[in-house]
């Protein structure tokens, strides 16, 4: 009897895990890869070192990044190095 409360005690523990820490991470890494889908040339974008720049060209896992405002600053990097997009379109608005 007693190993049945444990058990149950075991399984209440495993599912507030869950709950607490690993779906909202698997959520958050969603919204990462959709924000990286979304990438296009023209973006402005946030590296998790703390550059702004804007991307010039994309590959499958490599972006081309250009900091700056001289035009000679491009840098490649991987995708999965950028923290936020903002995308082009909503600046001209």
């Amino acid at each position: 009897m007693q190993w049945v409360i444990i058990v149950v005690y075991i399984v209440i523990f495993a599912v507030f895990l869950y709950f607490i820490s690993i779906r909202p991470q698997k959520k958050q890494q969603k919204k990462m890869d959709a924000m990286i889908a979304a990438l296009e040339v023209g973006d402005s974008i946030l590296t998790t070192s703390g550059f702004y720049g804007v991307v010039i060209d994309i590959t499958d896992e490599v972006v081309i990044v250009e900091f700056g405002s001289n035009k000679n600053c491009r840098i490649p990097m991987q995708k999965s190095a950028i923290v936020q997009v903002e995308k082009a379109n909503s600046e001209e608005e």
